[in-house]
């Protein structure tokens, strides 16, 4: 937390009482704010740093003192960074530990993102058996994610990108208030080929070579372009055939924002969204139905998360990132992406890893989302999302690598806390705080 740093003009003798009163209205500010107490001790069933606002009596009592110690004038607070997510830097509340159940709904349902898909499934499959609350998460793509939680067929939703103003707009009219976006894990997405004889070389492209592909002006996997990139690989003279996604797809918005990001010709042409005009390829539904798709194409390439190119043993190719640097898709490479853009990360989480700075970052990294109203109605199922929620972005978090997820930042997860304590259902706190 920032705090504005006033100057006292003035004689030692004339300036005492004053800087003494304008110390404690500081220090009362800096409490309330903070959701502390002057014994530092947390609210009944606190589940994290506080979220509400100081108490209206605390605020008037530190607004008097201060302006009776500044003369007259109002104090001011120094506000976060701009772009800063709160609570950047901190240490994550591990005291609060799920287990049973304390009110929750027997079952949650869910929908959307595909990407996070095996995660969800070992995530609830766990806490099923912690707290015996059934999640039914049906992986159907971001974009029926974005439009289970905008019609509120579903309790809550995935998605590997974030709502747009339009997106949360229309939501507003049954959810009550702006949804919620809640990081859930990180990882890459590859490009992936199928070339028979070429099964276990680790080819390079780099940023203008996808794109060109993608928009059919490579068509061949001889091309020099590619030939300069991957010197003594033998590559064949047989067509690409590009496989992309026919959903409304997360990893779409990322895949061609990344495309967007490093070539102009897609920039002013195909654009970046979860669903675009593609010039050439063949489309198949959700990760698994595109690398289904490249199984089964000789010659193919085509674009998914990396634990689904894992999980089907296709090859995927290391990258040039924005450091000119050939980077191979891994763990490491995406955390660093995110450490780069945390820095200027938005407070609501709406931004996107791709293409960032730095030797090791992996370009083509991605955030995949948790959505959620914050105002609930349902006080049974308000109990169960608000601890599952806490559970997935504590707990929930050793699952990850194993799974080629890369773990949420500390600060990610502090903010999240504080997220999680703002859901409400009629009014009141949903999370119970245990």
């Amino acid at each position: 937390m920032n705090r504005a740093r006033t100057k006292i003009v003035g004689s030692t003798g004339q300036m005492r009482r004053p800087l003494a009163l304008l110390l404690l209205a500081l220090g009362l500010l800096t409490i309330t704010a903070c959701g502390g107490s002057a014994t530092s001790t947390p609210a009944s069933g606190a589940g994290g740093p506080a979220t509400t606002a100081p108490t209206a009596a605390a605020t008037r009592a530190a607004t008097a003192a201060a302006t009776a110690a500044t003369g007259g004038a109002s104090p001011t607070r120094a506000a976060s960074p701009a772009g800063s997510p709160a609570g950047a830097g901190a240490t994550p509340n591990t005291a609060i530990k799920i287990s049973g159940k304390q009110g929750d709904a027997d079952t949650l349902n869910a929908a959307g993102a595909t990407f996070p898909a095996p995660l969800y499934s070992k995530w609830f499959d766990e806490y099923a058996k912690l707290t015996t609350v059934k999640v039914n998460y049906q992986a159907n793509g971001s974009g029926a994610g974005k439009k289970g939680i905008t019609d509120q067929s579903v309790d809550f939703a995935g998605s590997d990108s974030f709502m747009t103003d339009q997106e949360l707009a229309d939501a507003k009219t049954k959810c009550g208030d702006t949804v919620l976006h809640f990081p859930s894990a990180l990882g890459a997405i590859v490009v992936t080929y199928n070339v028979p004889g070429q099964e276990n070389t680790k080819l390079k492209m780099d940023g203008d070579t996808i794109a060109g592909i993608f928009l059919g002006d490579i068509n061949k996997w001889n091309d020099q372009k590619l030939k300069d990139l991957n010197p003594g690989v033998n590559l064949p003279n047989q067509d690409i055939i590009v496989v992309h996604r026919s959903d409304g797809s997360g990893t779409t918005d990322n895949f061609t924002s990344y495309l967007a990001a490093v070539n102009q010709k897609w920039a002013s042409g195909p654009k970046s969204g979860t669903s675009v005009n593609w010039p050439v390829g063949i489309g198949a539904s959700g990760n698994q139905g595109v690398a289904g798709e490249l199984k089964n194409n000789p010659n193919s390439v085509g674009y998914v998360e990396q634990n689904f190119a894992d999980q089907q043993k296709l090859p995927y190719a290391d990258v040039k990132n924005k450091a000119g640097k050939f980077v191979t898709p891994s763990l490491p490479g995406v955390t660093a992406a995110a450490q780069a853009f945390a820095p200027t990360a938005p407070a609501d989480f709406r931004f996107k890893i791709v293409n960032a700075d730095g030797d090791t970052s992996y370009p083509i990294s991605v955030l995949t989302y948790l959505l959620v109203c914050p105002k609930q109605t349902d006080q049974a199922k308000a109990v169960a999302i608000t601890r599952l929620f806490w559970w997935a972005i504590h707990d929930g978090q050793q699952f990850s690598e194993a799974l080629d997820y890369a773990k949420l930042p500390d600060g990610f997860v502090v903010k999240e806390e504080q997220l999680i304590n703002q859901i409400t259902v009629n009014g009141q706190k949903a999370f119970p705080g245990k």
